[in-house]
């Protein structure tokens, strides 16, 4: 969305909202929890991710924090959006909230991952998750193998990216 500055004989155009991309902080714990959450939920409706909520926070703890990059997409200090990324290039999550699905927050996102993983990403992705498959191979990535999810049992592929 773009607004014209009216009062000035510019025609400059001026974004009224750009998410900004930083570093994850600790006092981001609560927000990036309940985003995953909702969106989780809108994504998957007949599952109830609110009981999961417990579980999902010692994983954040003990697993992805400790050993993952992550970054989030802020604006007007919400939270819209997150990516995990390890040392060795594995993509464990991308989340954005539903109200932005369809903006470049995920683009966003994925980039701050390639640019801290720049050899190449992997990622899991539910086979079911069909919007998400098409973001991916958008974004230059490839399906290269077919896996069971060990903790939801799912079918998921494999998917590749690389420079």
């Amino acid at each position: 969305m773009t607004t014209t500055d009216s009062d000035s004989d510019s025609d400059l155009v001026v974004p009224l909202s750009i998410p900004i991309v930083r570093s994850y902080e600790r006092d981001d714990e609560d927000a990036v929890i309940e985003l995953w959450r909702r969106t989780w939920q809108a994504t998957y409706p007949a599952h109830d991710f609110a009981a999961r909520v417990a579980w999902w926070r010692e994983r954040w703890r003990t697993e992805l924090v400790p050993m993952a990059s992550v970054v989030v997409a802020e604006l007007n200090a919400v939270i819209l959006g997150f990516v995990t990324i390890d040392d060795s290039g594995y993509l464990d999550q991308i989340v954005v909230a539903p109200e932005a699905w369809g903006t470049p927050v995920a683009t966003q996102l994925l980039d701050e991952a390639k640019r801290a993983a720049p050899t190449g990403i992997a990622l899991h992705v539910n086979k079911d998750n069909a919007r998400a498959i098409r973001f991916y191979e958008r974004q230059g990535f490839s399906i290269g193998g077919e896996d069971v999810n060990p903790r939801s049992q799912s079918p998921v592929f494999m998917m590749c990216w690389r420079p």
